[in-house]
């Protein structure tokens, strides 16, 4: 706070979040912050970024040290005793992935890949897109998921999207049944839609597997940003094909993801290439190769053999703590965020932050997303929030989070002032946001998770309310450019 302003004012008395119904029920994720988790309070730093990546416990790296150091294990594309013993622990963790969603081995399969970006190359490059074989997906998409566009715009699919509307950046179903019924003559098509938006936290309603099936459509199923704290259950919610990152759900190991993949629907993925591991026989003077029959026809070279069995221990790890448990949690935190930021005001009667996407908990993931506002109404450059939060201690993340859909419908950015003829002359992103006019090129993200207390959420809108509330200027350095949206 500069030495010449005032103590904030807030609302009298706001409740904790502990003190909310319910809150003391989730105690057991304060005892595993105290223990599996303390690093986190080491330097009186506060993370607030769970949906860029989760956070590891100290069991999880113990795991990995024990098992490294207790057996031997090599390559599995071999029959050696310590091959047989690495392929022994990859196959134990399909199995865990399997149970984790309660999915039927004979309908899944799981196929290990480097992140949820790797699973959606894999569809992306084998879907059977053409003229009759469209690609849908909404506005609300992650650029792993946008980029798929590409391999369909090559193969003359069509791609439509479906718009989001409204200030809580949901997708009415209405829309979606346009967009949907638009392909009726088509054979079939790829639709791809995420549980959960990494950029406003909603959650679009799961029963669009369903609504895709009867309209022909296979469905990509982005479940990234969701699983960590939602439970996903593939005996009621069928899409052909769903990608993870495993460092979303418990924070270790990196470098791991998965695409599940409902057996029928892969058969239908032809692959434009191959590579170690992923065919039963090549010939170089016959110009001829077999693939492999299973899913280890997708996992191209040597598999992370000596990390992704640190994802059965993560996913027991989770299931254990119980993620209907983190899921009550990270509601709670949620809703106690936005209720505290809807009311604080300047002293000019302006907010001090505009949130983008529901206001409320309802129909929302864990996952906050808003400007900070001068007294004045006018946003505070997101790169001045990001550099005096981290001086503070902050981890948060600030930009468009790889989602410029969300963020086109965030701010406001119509296709009148998309035009290509001005898009094209754009070098760089300031360049395009002053050419939209746009008073700011990104916004504040901060998320909860698995290890998130009510001390995170109160230390943080303690920093917002001493860091800006009736501050009219922003002082300090020079920002530094932005590198991407």
């Amino acid at each position: 706070m500069r030495p010449e302003q005032a103590a904030p004012r807030t609302p009298a008395s706001p409740r904790t979040p502990a003190d909310l119904p319910g809150y003391a029920d989730t105690a057991r994720i304060d005892e595993l912050r105290a223990t599996e988790y303390q690093h986190l309070d080491r330097d009186g730093q506060v993370y607030l970024d769970y949906a860029g990546a989760g956070v590891t416990a100290r069991a999880q790296v113990r795991a990995h040290h024990d098992r490294l150091l207790a057996g031997l294990y090599g390559n599995p594309h071999s029959e050696s005793p310590t091959s047989a013993a690495a392929g022994s622990l990859v196959e134990s963790a399909r199995q865990a992935v399997l149970d984790f969603f309660s999915a039927d081995p004979a309908e899944y399969a799981v196929i290990f890949t480097p992140n949820a970006s790797g699973a959606c190359r894999l569809v992306g490059e084998a879907y059977p897109f053409g003229p009759t074989a469209p690609f849908a997906l909404t506005w609300d998409n992650h650029n792993s998921v946008n980029g798929i566009r590409e391999y369909a715009r090559a193969r003359g699919a069509a791609v439509r999207y479906v718009p989001l509307s409204g200030p809580e950046l949901r997708v009415a179903e209405a829309d979606l049944v346009a967009v949907l019924d638009a392909g009726s003559g088509d054979r079939r098509g790829l639709f791809a839609y995420p549980a959960q938006s990494n950029f406003s936290g909603v959650q679009h309603p799961l029963h669009w597997v369903e609504l895709a099936h009867r309209h022909g459509y296979d469905v990509l199923l982005d479940a990234a940003a969701f699983a960590a704290t939602n439970r996903l259950d593939l005996r009621a919610v069928r899409p052909d094909f769903v990608c993870l990152s495993w460092y979303k759900l418990f924070g270790y190991p990196t470098g791991v993801g998965a695409l599940l993949a409902r057996r029928d629907a892969l058969a239908r993925l032809r692959r434009p290439w191959f590579a170690g591991g992923t065919i039963r026989a090549v010939s170089v003077q016959g110009d001829w190769h077999r693939s492999m029959d299973d899913e280890s026809a997708f996992e191209d070279g040597t598999l992370n053999f000596l990390s992704i069995p640190d994802v059965e221990f993560g996913l027991r790890w989770l299931d254990s703590i119980g993620v209907d448990l983190v899921h009550t949690r990270v509601g709670l935190l949620t809703t106690w965020l936005l209720d505290r930021l809807t009311v604080l005001r300047h002293r000019t009667g302006e907010p001090l932050v505009r949130v983008y996407g529901p206001a409320t908990g309802e129909g929302r993931g864990a996952t906050v997303t808003f400007n900070v506002l001068r007294p004045d109404g006018a946003p505070v450059d997101e790169r001045l929030v990001a550099r005096e939060a981290a001086a503070a201690g902050f981890s948060l993340r600030t930009g468009c989070f790889c989602n410029p859909g969300a963020g086109e419908g965030a701010f406001g950015i119509t296709r009148q002032t998309l035009r290509r003829r001005l898009l094209t002359q754009i070098g760089t992103i300031d360049e395009y946001l002053d050419a939209l006019a746009l008073p700011t090129g990104g916004a504040v993200r901060v998320s909860f998770g698995l290890a998130s207390t009510a001390t995170d959420a109160e230390r943080f809108v303690a920093f917002l309310e001493s860091s800006y509330l009736d501050r009219d200027g922003d002082a300090g350095a020079p920002l530094p450019p932005r590198l991407r949206c």
